[in-house]
């Protein structure tokens, strides 16, 4: 059993409910209690952690990442996402199950240490004779400790087809379903507290066809899991859906079965009125990934208008080499910029921006019940961030302290209960050895 008290609560349920001072107590992997002032004494053997100085929240959620990317990360620096995208496919067409392993490995340290517990991941690059990536990124997850939901992303329309990719980096459709089946079945925990989930994501609009995106479709349905896949993330995405498909992204995902309350989408910056309204209809998730998005100059996605619709909204990282920071703490900053660039100073407030951080997040993978939020009976997720130092003092309310200032050190971090981080250091693996083992594979896939 563990006990935190003294600490500011942001418990993120229905209500928003807050507790100048309160605690939460964990009894294994489950929230057991949350309230304000002293925890009741418990019985038997427990952990007291002081959090005096400290603000508890819900652990983060990160709703679309690519993993394997952090061992490419500061390449194309200047580039648009196509340009970006033409010159590192060539790259990552050396990747093997060990090389993805170690970038799996630090990307989700990096993201734990930025108060994250659970990782959405879209791997959608199987080169040829490159040994499990599947199995690679599962292994990653357990030895972080955090939870991952991995999208086993495919690519079947390679340049000779009008596609992005070089041929040699895309599959047929019938090796991409059964790729994304034997994942499903390997993995895919159903389970409350599961640590691991399987979603099928076909990976964009160009670099797949339309037969992929709907069978694909058909296969997740048939097997219960979940759909996901980028979709209005630039304006060269739209001209080519309008001059091939007659019509926008969003309107092609809506043609082909793409919209739904078991589908979140990537980016979804650029959509119409009409989309929005179709998005917030169907239950269809948003991942913002405001960074990312900024990095590669996609625009700002439209947030404000999304949950005035009622869309889940969650944020995202997007992967680590268009966003080399790769820690998901700090995007609940850029959200609440971004939106109030693009919407005016009410576009977005401070505690919306937790929201999007933590149940938007667990709305948008499906695991609203269990996750998002300090109530007893969810799993015990959750952040502990200090707020006792220099960036902070003076700042009197807590959730502005997190939003608006710098990311702060975790005083803990916990998934399940488990202690990941502890006292601002990784716990569970050290953090040389993760940095040592990115370094030899990032030279190994770039020679």
């Amino acid at each position: 059993m563990i006990v935190i008290e003294n600490a500011a609560i942001a418990t993120v349920d229905a209500a928003g409910t807050e507790h100048r001072t309160g605690h939460v107590v964990v009894d294994g992997e489950w929230i057991t209690a949350v309230g304000a002032g002293p925890a009741p004494e418990p019985a038997g053997e427990h952990t007291r952690i002081d959090g005096t100085g400290c603000l508890v929240t819900p652990g983060l959620v990160n709703t679309h990442h690519h993993l394997y990317q952090w061992a490419t990360r500061g390449l194309a620096p200047d580039a648009t996402l196509f340009e970006w995208l033409v010159h590192l496919y060539p790259v990552w067409g050396g990747l093997d199950a060990g090389i993805t392993h170690a970038a799996a490995t630090a990307g989700l340290a990096r993201l734990a240490l930025t108060g994250c517990t659970t990782v959405a991941d879209h791997h959608y690059v199987f080169p040829a004779d490159a040994g499990d990536q599947m199995d690679a990124l599962v292994a990653a997850v357990h030895r972080i400790g955090v939870r991952g939901h991995l999208v086993r992303g495919s690519m079947d329309r390679g340049v000779s087809e009008g596609g992005l990719p070089p041929d040699n980096l895309v599959e047929d459709v019938e090796a991409a379903l059964e790729g994304t089946e034997r994942a499903i079945d390997s993995h895919h925990d159903r389970a409350p507290n599961a640590r691991i989930r399987i979603a099928a994501g076909p990976c964009s609009p160009f670099t797949v066809t339309e037969r992929l995106m709907k069978e694909a479709a058909d296969l997740a349905r048939r097997k219960g899991v979940r759909l996901h896949t980028h979709l209005a993330e630039t304006l060269d995405e739209e001209r080519q859906c309008l001059a091939e498909a007659g019509c926008t992204p969003a309107e092609y995902a809506d043609r082909l079965g793409w919209l739904g309350d078991d589908v979140w989408l990537a980016h979804t910056v650029h959509l119409a009125p009409g989309a929005i309204r179709r998005f917030g209809a169907t239950g269809t998730g948003a991942a913002h990934c405001p960074t990312s998005n900024g990095r590669l100059g996609t625009g700002i996605a439209p947030v404000r208008d999304l949950l005035d619709a009622g869309v889940p909204v969650g944020l995202g990282v997007d992967g680590a080499a268009s966003n080399e920071s790769g820690g998901l703490g700090e995007e609940l900053h850029q959200a609440l910029l971004q939106a109030r660039q693009r919407g005016g100073p009410r576009a977005l407030a401070v505690r919306e921006a937790l929201w999007l951080g933590t149940m938007g997040g667990a709305r948008c993978l499906g695991r609203q019940d269990e996750l998002g939020s300090l109530e007893p009976g969810k799993l015990a997720d959750l952040a502990v961030w200090r707020l006792d130092g220099l960036e902070y003092a003076g700042i009197d309310d807590p959730v502005a302290a997190l939003v608006l200032g710098a990311t702060p050190p975790l005083k803990a971090l916990l998934t399940g209960g488990r202690t990941v981080v502890a006292d601002g250091e990784l716990r569970t693996a050290d953090e040389r050895a993760v940095a040592t083992e990115l370094r030899t594979a990032s030279r190994r896939l770039r020679a």
